[in-house]
């Protein structure tokens, strides 16, 4: 008998856990070749509900180990700062802990660095997200203002070192805390061009989500939108099967699994047209990729109600009705009917053609 794809229903927010237990019992009873594949197509999405992105500021100098795009996951490895040496030949005349606070403007264009010195002590609140006054005092002391209205993007312990060189000038270095070479690092330690204050800086995700790297003039940043998986088709698994009585009656007893999807009490397998989106949707198979289009101006011949056929992409050879149209980034939402009930896909205007 030749196997078919089919549709399973299950328990609202269980098809992950129906999907193990299915291929487990499959697995234990030796019918892995009779029922072979299980399939809860997903899709990953920016989750817009999260409340920040998690964002880096590195110098134009870090090696960036991530490109736009990527995805990471939380503990992955995203840039690397060189390591911080001596410019001159001198002394070490003083070092002090400090804090250094990035505040960028509301439109995003400027950023302003402070590196405050703990004796000075740093007012309270802040902190990453707060919002700061041009004039604002950022100590207690007063000696250190703002000067730009904005918000707070970074804060980060330092070690504010000066050294007197053989110019008899005051060279000053902010140091990242953690990387400090405390063998040299020293108050009246004499220190040679080239030697090393601070070791290499790694700097990690924090999270799991989407890359995406913006180019300053004086620094780079790394973002990382946070990303969720959605079920494409909530409450439903497709799997590859032999049908009969026997393993109809047993893939329809694993916990989790309500039926088939049936007619008149038997399963009605999917079409191979179907079957097609459900392995691209699955990345399974690749969709097919539409020769080379020229970049021209598109004329926007569509109106919402057009029948339309697509003609590459994942739902390849489907017809369908035009629902919405963006004419910004020429897209269509198509509604299209899909193992049995309707359902809008979006395709951009190179990927259909109106039927007349």
């Amino acid at each position: 008998m030749k196997k078919r794809w089919y549709i399973l229903q299950t328990l609202a927010g269980y098809e992950a856990a129906a999907k193990e237990n299915l291929e487990a019992k499959v697995k234990a009873q030796g019918y892995d070749h009779l029922i072979t594949r299980v399939l809860l197509p997903e899709e990953v999405v920016i989750d817009a509900s999260a409340k920040s992105v998690e964002r880096h500021i590195v110098s134009l100098n870090a090696k960036i180990l991530v490109s736009n795009g990527n995805s990471v996951k939380k503990g992955d490895l995203l840039a690397e700062e060189p390591a911080i040496r001596v410019r001159k030949d001198g002394k070490i005349i003083d070092v002090r802990n400090a804090k250094k606070i990035v505040i960028e403007t509301a439109d995003k264009k400027f950023t302003k660095t402070y590196v405050i010195p703990q004796k000075n002590k740093p007012i309270t609140g802040l902190k990453v997200g707060g919002y700061v006054k041009q004039g604002m005092p950022l100590t207690e002391d007063g000696e250190i203002i703002c000067e730009i209205d904005g918000k707070i993007i970074q804060t980060e312990r330092m070690k504010r070192i000066e050294i007197q060189n053989t110019l008899n000038e005051t060279d000053v270095y902010a140091v990242p805390y953690e990387t400090v070479n405390t063998e040299i690092v020293k108050k009246g330690t004499q220190v040679k061009a080239g030697q090393i204050l601070a070791d290499s800086k790694k700097i990690y995700s924090k999270s799991s989500g989407r890359i995406e790297i913006i180019d300053y003039p004086t620094k780079k940043e790394i973002r990382i939108q946070k990303v969720k998986t959605r079920k494409l088709f909530p409450g439903y698994l497709f799997v590859e099967m032999i049908m009969n009585d026997e393993f109809w009656h047993f893939v329809r007893t694993v916990p989790g699994i309500i039926d088939f999807v049936s007619s008149g009490g038997r399963p009605i397998p999917i079409s191979d047209s179907e079957v097609r989106v459900l392995m691209r949707l699955s990345g399974v198979e690749e969709a097919p990729v539409a020769e080379k289009v020229q970049t021209v101006k598109i004329e926007f011949d569509f109106e919402i109600g057009d029948v339309v056929k697509i003609i590459s992409g994942p739902f390849e050879g489907f017809v369908g009705t035009v629902k919405e149209i963006n004419p910004e980034h020429s897209e269509l939402k198509v509604a299209v009917t899909i193992f049995g009930r309707e359902t809008p896909v979006t395709v951009h205007t190179t990927e259909v053609e109106k039927i007349d």
